[in-house]
């Protein structure tokens, strides 16, 4: 004969009761469906109706050219240095302030590139943006 041990069940359960978390989760539920709509404060205002339409002002956008020997470009035309600053002063006086977007020759000396970019700072043209060609594409 041989001996089998009796196996014994009386070893506590480590499960969870959901039956009270569900509730719980219901009466949360109701709660929040209820309340929702009680949380919005609308005030309702009859406001005039305008017959303009609205206006987008984009800003400007100055192309400057900085060629390698130090002349420059406003737009396609040449400019001399000395009225190259008359020409940032006014454009900093505009609404809205226009962009200035620098096309600077990959030889040129970045003692250019700097003087030039002072000079914008102080005439009052915050936006400036460097115009570059993609990688391998033909200059």
């Amino acid at each position: 004969m041989a001996y089998h041990p009796q196996l014994k069940y009386d070893a506590p359960r480590s499960e969870i009761n959901m039956i009270p978390l569900i509730d719980v989760m219901l009466v949360l539920l109701i709660i929040f469906i209820i309340a929702a709509p009680l949380l919005t404060h609308a005030v309702r205002i009859d406001l005039p109706v305008a017959d303009s339409a609205a206006t987008n002002m984009k800003p400007e956008t100055i192309q400057l050219g900085i060629k390698a020997d130090g002349q420059f470009l406003w737009n396609g035309e040449f400019v001399e240095e000395a009225g190259l600053e008359t020409l940032m002063r006014e454009a900093g006086h505009r609404t809205p302030l226009p962009e200035l977007h620098l096309q600077v020759d990959a030889t040129a000396p970045y003692e250019f590139v700097a003087r030039t970019m002072a000079r914008a700072s102080r005439a009052g043209l915050e936006k400036i943006g460097f115009v570059s060609k993609p990688e391998g594409q033909a200059p």
